[in-house]
């Protein structure tokens, strides 16, 4: 099944192979490359390329290295690009198809992890994002050149100024070494005008010093 088929959450599947990963989120309508290397998400990549390609990001915070906590939502996405390096690496790409709260871990023999994700609380993940409500292009690089400016940062401003608003607000949420609150925050965020403001607060806390992972 496409990407385009996906019309309503009853077509997503009851059961869903989650790859924890901190500082890493995927968005609805987005894309998230990824370079794997760790045997036992080779072997889930392989099952995945195998079933209904599906993955769900999740971020992770404490636990162990070898089975972190999973926050509560994150995002799954469809293999669309799939290649294998000469020293036995897979470069993928995920497409974000819905994001997804767990509703339990399941007790599974397989060297990654899986869940049974409730995706009706993100059924309008399916539609478009509307851009209705967005904050003004300017607002955003503004926030954005004081962000760039207090860390010792570049940016591609002439790429900055081009984009889709829409574009750019996911592109930087995705993009921003912002901490994993912040990032969850932003995946959390009910439509795509709420990551938008979020956003801005985010790059005016963390520009002014004050960003801590935490958003009141």
């Amino acid at each position: 099944m496409s990407i385009a088929t996906y019309h309503s959450v009853d077509q997503l599947p009851d059961t869903l192979t989650v790859f924890p990963l901190p500082g890493v989120v995927l968005f609805p309508q987005w894309h998230l490359p990824l370079n794997i290397f760790e045997p036992r998400y080779l072997n889930m990549v392989d099952d995945a390329m195998a079933g209904n390609r599906l993955i769900g990001m999740i971020q992770s915070i404490g636990g162990t290295r070898e089975k972190p906590d999973l926050i509560g939502v994150g995002c799954a996405g469809r293999i669309t690009s799939y290649a294998e390096t000469d020293d036995g690496r897979y470069l993928i790409t995920l497409a974000g198809i819905a994001r997804f709260r767990v509703l339990e871990e399941l007790n599974v023999r397989t060297p990654y992890r899986q869940v049974r994700p409730n995706w009706a609380p993100y059924a309008n993940d399916l539609r478009p994002d509307s851009e209705i409500g967005l904050p003004s292009r300017e607002d955003l690089v503004a926030a954005l050149r004081k962000y760039v400016s207090s860390h010792d940062m570049k940016a591609d401003w002439q790429a900055v100024e081009v984009a889709p608003v829409g574009s750019l607000v996911q592109a930087l949420a995705a993009g921003s070494p912002f901490s994993v609150m912040e990032k969850q925050a932003l995946l959390e965020a009910p439509t795509l005008k709420d990551r938008a403001d979020m956003l801005i607060t985010i790059l005016t806390m963390d520009s002014a010093g004050s960003g801590d992972g935490t958003l009141q």
